[in-house]
């Protein structure tokens, strides 16, 4: 395996990156002065304290203290590790990665290109696999039986091939027969879910007789397989199980074809099945996604709402869909904030997603999305069905079953809007829930950080003029100087100088990068977001003062120090030099 990425790769990524462009591409951004700011993508709150910084290449969350430049972001935001991180830009920015030769130890090195050759190993294994499924649509024997099913549910064969459809005829071993080559093969296509284990160690198809939909992930490399039979047979739908590269509770079926047909996504639709997703598509509704056999997880919603700011669930309308809806509620309560907005829609009974629009059409489809219902008036209606309400007791039990909902739910106008309701629908009972709740609230609501302003001092001035505007350190011409200094802070001030005078062109997220993962990386980080409020235009000067100022109070402690020896009869011939130096100076 190639080794660590070229650092100078890195600092030419970052320097034709542009941070607002990406996080805009995923988190809205408005204009704020010479800044950029949205809510929080990391922590729920109402207004906007995350800032994005044009010129400094930086992001900074005032609120929680997220902070970091164009990778950190898609660390952040993607769940992405770094070399993860540094590949999704690298591809954002239209560029190759560039690595450099390897250091490390020759056991490390082997375990390094164990790890990523099987992961490099299996997306090309289950890639592979997509293809043979999608030829076997072509020339498989019954084969006429598997294309008629599909234009029977009036699918085209441009969103077949758009979404990767195939298929596998009913036998045990028509993919083994294929990808089985040895005992090493066998068990890959074991652990990556596509056989299973029978006797005398002979592995044999998971998936038979099946339209076969890959699963991709985010970045578009297949990861696992759903598959539905032709007719009536059980179960109707078989998943891919667990393996090294799939977790189903942390992927949704479509997204990534979603993000591809929609440059700009403004909403995402939540069903059932993958033949739901696909239907959609069909007839215009590109922006479906599936979970994939389990109830939405919040890990799912997470996603969901890191990609756009309205999520609509579309279930069947029988216990089991309002069911499945009731859990994605409950997991979406901490995600929701202002702005963003869950809702939603049941289909007739003895309808689907996919029944619907071939039937209505897109049109009508999209009405029907329209009017789905709000995730409080959901809330109401499902709390209240549990409730007898015909007392007064009623309806102050129901009051009291808000509570853990409400607990959840972060502060928002979703959450005043439900306490409004509350009080102006029900009467006995209300205010006195009301009030102890907003007691208990009151209570237990964390202490909010206070802002403690940073105390000025020459060091801290020169570290975050120097981070800021990495090429005033060509304005000092011996960097050496700073060796006697013992102030705090001077060992970080040296080594930041050092890295910009080895690199006059380095930027400031180039410059962060060099101490990523470091404490001093982490100190560099918060000076970033210090507000100095030196202008850019002054920075040269007011660094170089601030130099001065550090030499002049070493001097000047340096002198007092001697002085001190000479009152005390403890000089040395050198000191005596050195003092008399310092006063003719």
């Amino acid at each position: 395996m190639a080794g660590r990425i070229s650092r100078q790769f890195i600092d030419d990524l970052l320097s034709r990156a542009d941070i607002v462009e990406l996080v805009d591409s995923r988190v809205p951004l408005k204009k704020a002065g010479k800044n950029y700011q949205a809510c929080c993508p990391f922590h729920n709150e109402k207004s906007p304290s995350f800032t994005v910084s044009q010129d400094k290449q930086f992001y900074h969350c005032f609120g929680c203290g997220e902070h970091g430049n164009a990778i950190s972001f898609l660390m952040e935001f993607d769940r992405l590790d770094f070399p993860d991180a540094v590949e999704e830009l690298a591809s954002h920015c239209g560029m190759d990665v560039v690595r450099e030769e390897n250091t490390a130890s020759p056991a490390e090195q082997r375990r390094q290109q164990q790890i990523h050759q099987q992961k490099q190993d299996d997306y090309e294994l289950m890639l592979q696999i997509s293809r043979f499924f999608q030829q076997q649509l072509k020339v498989a024997k019954d084969k006429v039986t598997a294309i008629d099913y599909l234009k029977g549910r009036g699918l085209s064969g441009e969103v077949v091939k758009r979404f990767g459809i195939g298929y596998i005829s009913d036998a045990w071993d028509g993919m083994m027969n294929s990808f089985s080559r040895n005992g090493q093969a066998n068990q890959q296509l074991v652990d990556l879910g596509m056989a299973i284990s029978g006797e005398k160690n002979r592995p044999y198809d998971r998936f038979r007789g099946r339209i076969m939909f890959p699963i991709r992930d985010k970045r578009g490399r297949v990861i696992g397989f759903g598959g539905r039979v032709l007719g009536d047979e059980k179960p109707k739908y078989l998943n891919s199980p667990e393996t090294r590269i799939y977790h189903k509770g942390q992927e949704l079926y479509g997204l990534h074809e979603a993000k591809q047909a929609n440059k700009q996504l403004k909403r995402l639709v939540v069903v059932e099945g993958y033949m739901d997703v696909v239907a959609l598509a069909q007839h215009g509704v590109d922006y479906a996604v599936a979970s994939l056999g389990t109830a939405t997880t919040f890990e799912q919603l997470q996603t969901l709402f890191r990609t756009v700011p309205d999520v609509i669930c579309c279930y069947d309308g029988d216990r089991a869909g309002r069911d499945a809806a009731w859990r994605a509620m409950e997991n979406a309560l901490p995600l929701i904030r202002d702005g963003f907005s869950l809702k939603f829609v049941f289909v007739p009974d003895g309808e689907d997603p996919d029944s619907l629009i071939r039937k209505q059409g897109q049109a009508a489809f999209e009405e029907f999305l329209d009017s789905a219902m709000p995730l409080s008036k959901f809330l109401f209606e499902q709390l209240m069905l549990k409730i007898d309400m015909s007392g007064h007791e009623g309806r102050a039990a129901l009051v009291e079953s808000f509570q853990p909902y409400l607990d959840k739910l972060p502060d928002s106008h979703l959450k005043d809007a439900i306490l409004t309701e509350l009080a102006n629908s029900f009467g006995m009972g209300t205010e006195q829930f009301l009030a102890k709740y907003s007691k208990k609230t009151q209570g237990n609501e964390p202490k909010k950080a206070v802002r403690k302003s940073t105390k000025v001092t020459p060091v801290r001035l020169a570290l975050a003029l120097l981070v800021e505007h990495p090429h005033i350190a060509t304005n000092l011409d011996d960097i050496n100087v700073l060796q006697p200094l013992t102030a705090p802070g001077i060992d970080l001030l040296s080594q930041v100088l050092a890295v910009c005078k080895q690199n006059p062109e380095i930027k400031t997220p180039q410059l962060l990068e060099y101490f990523r993962g470091t404490e001093q990386g982490a100190q560099l980080a918060k000076l970033m977001c210090w507000q100095h409020h030196v202008e850019a235009d002054a920075a040269t000067d007011v660094f170089l003062d601030s130099i001065e100022k550090l030499l002049n109070n070493f001097v000047e402690q340096r002198a007092e120090v001697l002085l001190q020896k000479a009152r005390a009869g403890q000089m040395t011939a050198q000191e005596k030099q050195e003092l008399q130096a310092i006063l003719n100076a």
